[in-house]
């Protein structure tokens, strides 16, 4: 049996010119992660992320804590979903049948919770069949790539290795609706609950993989109520 860690990545610069940076919290969420790998004994095999900055220095600053030197993989499919671009080229189709969503835009989305509403609508628009913008890419071709990446990863490592992917929610989620084969319309159920720097471990064996935790931020809770700060975040 091999072990899979999904990672998402620490608190990002949410509001800053360069969003794709990880905070100052980000930094310490994502240390801490690789702290509590060292501390219960997980020692990786190798580790992937995707390209994005955010992604990368999760991985770089997790794996510092290991006791060698670990390959990282640099693997774009592991890039998180285009939330810019979909704004940007869905937004206005969705606020035609949304009120809600007009409202919302229109108030102005500096708030973290009213752009996650807003996001959520265009992620289900997104996904569904009326949508068809060749703008950008689309659904099965995102979540086909996700799949076929973990794919690889299975058949490249083989069995008994531990392997850490360092990647962002909207993929996160993505593979694990497609571990317990659930379908577009459910994923976003499992994107938006997902904590900065939280682990989800899945256990494969051959092309077999199957869901042993999903999002557990409990070592964030316990460092945090021992160094008096709050490390849950979710933006």
């Amino acid at each position: 049996m091999a072990t899979i860690y999904l990672v998402r990545h620490g608190q990002a610069s949410f509001g800053a010119e360069n969003y794709d940076k990880l905070s100052e919290l980000g930094c310490r969420q994502a240390t801490a992660a690789g702290e509590y790998f060292r501390d219960i004994g997980v020692h990786f095999d190798a580790v992937y992320s995707g390209d994005l900055s955010r992604q990368r220095e999760t991985g770089r600053l997790a794996i510092a804590s290991q006791p060698k030197e670990i390959p990282h993989h640099i693997d774009p499919r592991f890039n998180e979903i285009q939330n810019e671009e979909q704004l940007t080229c869905l937004l206005p189709e969705v606020i035609k049948h949304n009120p809600a969503v007009q409202a919302l835009v229109e108030k102005g989305l500096s708030a973290s919770k009213d752009y996650q509403k807003v996001i959520d609508a265009v992620f289900n628009y997104w996904v569904s069949p009326e949508c068809n913008d060749s703008r950008i890419q689309s659904w099965p071709e995102f979540s086909g790539n996700a799949r076929q990446a973990m794919a690889d990863i299975m058949q490249e490592q083989g069995s008994g290795k531990t392997i850490g992917i360092f990647t962002s929610g909207g993929t996160l989620a993505t593979i694990v609706a497609q571990v317990l084969g659930l379908g577009a319309a459910q994923t976003y159920q499992l994107y938006e609950p997902i904590f900065n720097c939280s682990v989800t471990q899945l256990f494969y064996s051959g092309s077999k993989i199957s869901l042993s935790c999903f999002n557990d931020s409990s070592y964030l809770q316990l460092l945090g109520a021992q160094r008096g700060e709050n490390l849950l975040t979710y933006r």
